[in-house]
């Protein structure tokens, strides 16, 4: 695993290569960020049982035996608390921050950030875990807390004693003797505190896993986003393919009809052509790329709709087909989705005609049911002599004839993804000496928020 960069704090905690294998993973807990992230974290977890210990039994003049009320008192209002649904919120993201290790931790089991929720509680489960949590922070801060005084006041106790002094009780324990090898023992509760503070962290991090982790119900809300999310770029993907393709094609197209013309005047035409079409490429790119940087808008607006089909209409016109068509029936009522994913079905059928067949005769049909509101499209052009070649029209020279969905490429299979995910189907293939692509929309798809 490669080394992530450290800051200069952790550069100062930096573990000698020189050192033994062992010793150098014993002591790699250390060089780390997230321990001592953690161990403020079991720290903080004391703080209300010192509050409540101002009230009750005080935090000077009283017996040791009384202390022992400072781990209990506090659990009935951090239960109350707990049934808050910000709490968990709270909890969580505190959590997040100092508990799960970031690359700035050099920690080698990854984020655990995921792992823990950061969201109100949504039910009585919820809640429960949420209680469970607060009550284990206020055990093991308090514990914590007690560790981090007096052990390292065992070591100052061993000190003083290897000097000759007279040291304070630790723990109850009262040193006994002057003798100078207590030296030697004095780095040990130090260094039992820290495998402590390790121990602890790791253990509060797979608690908080465990007790704030998404529920269920979380988990699934979280795949279902996901699943829109990827489903949406897809969709976009989709949308650039047929755009940008559309207008590289006609560019092409174009490009070698004015120099095959060889006259002013088509060259100025093509020209124009070529400068429209890129111009709402570039749109159309504009658009999608400010989507996936937003990350999760699926607005559809500014997306084109059959409403906007002359627009490819004049494209393919522009790039030498004859054209005929043919619109019928109120496009201006047609669902939202169905008018736009009808127009990149038919964007997509001009850009395989001219790609595979050039600029021939082409028939389309763009028709709406006065009975039922299904959309229907038909695009014919016609089938060369070679047209089925040697191994027919659905071997391998071709997912068909030249024309609409010729070849292997994405163009035919995005046509029919389309059309079934909006409940309709698409046919393409030879017909009468024609290729064609027909394909029908139902207009009962439900839509989402958003989709007009």
């Amino acid at each position: 695993m490669a080394d992530v960069p450290m800051s200069p704090a952790a550069q100062a905690l930096r573990i000698p290569r020189a050192l033994p294998r062992a010793a150098r993973a014993a002591l790699a807990p250390l060089a780390r960020a997230v321990t001592y992230t953690r161990w403020l974290h079991l720290l903080t977890g004391a703080v209300v049982a010192a509050v409540c210990g101002l009230v009750y039994p005080g935090l000077f003049g009283v017996r040791p035996v009384q202390l022992l009320w400072l781990p209990v008192l506090p659990v009935v209002p951090l239960v109350a608390v707990a049934m808050v649904p910000a709490t968990r919120l709270a909890e969580g993201l505190q959590a997040r921050l100092l508990l799960a290790p970031g690359q700035h931790a050099r920690h080698g089991r990854g984020d655990l950030a995921p792992r823990i929720a950061a969201a109100p509680s949504a039910s009585r489960g919820d809640r429960a875990r949420t209680a469970l949590w607060l009550v284990l922070r206020l055990e093991a801060g308090c514990l914590m807390t007690l560790l981090s005084v007096q052990l390292p006041g065992l070591t100052g106790a061993l000190v003083t004693a290897a000097a000759g002094g007279t040291p304070t009780p630790v723990l109850g324990v009262r040193i006994a003797g002057h003798h100078g090898w207590y030296a030697l023992l004095a780095p040990l509760p130090l260094a039992a505190l820290m495998a402590l503070v390790v121990a602890a962290g790791s253990l509060m991090a797979a608690a908080a896993t465990r007790l704030l982790g998404p529920s269920a119900a979380e988990r699934l809300a979280a795949l279902e986003e996901r699943t829109e999310r990827l489903l949406e770029h897809n969709r976009l993907a989709r949308e650039l393919h047929d755009s940008i393709g559309h207008a590289l094609t006609v560019a092409v197209v174009q490009a070698g009809a004015a120099r095959a013309a060889g006259t002013r005047e088509f060259t100025d035409r093509a020209l124009a052509a070529i400068e429209e079409t890129g111009r709402h490429a570039l749109e159309d790119l504009e658009r999608v790329l400010r989507l996936l940087r937003e990350d999760g808008a699926r607005g559809p607006a500014g997306r084109p709709g059959l409403a906007d089909a002359e627009r490819l209409l004049e494209s393919a016109r522009a790039a030498g087909s004859a054209l005929d068509a043919r619109v019928t029936g109120p496009l201006e009522e047609l669902p939202g989705p169905v008018s736009r994913e009808g127009y990149r079905i038919l964007q997509e059928a001009l850009t395989n005609v001219l790609r595979h067949a050039g600029p021939v005769p082409v028939a389309v049909r763009v028709a709406v049911a006065p009975d039922t509101g299904a959309l229907r499209l038909d695009v014919r052009n016609p089938l060369p002599d070679r047209a089925d070649g040697p191994d027919g029209p659905d071997g391998p020279g071709g997912l068909g004839g030249p024309g609409v969905g010729a070849g292997r490429g994405t163009g035919l299979r995005g046509i029919r993804e389309r059309a079934a995910l909006l409940g309709g189907e698409a046919e393409a293939g030879p017909y009468e000496g024609e290729w064609r692509l027909r394909v029908t929309l139902p207009p009962n798809r439900p839509a989402r928020a958003g989709d007009r």
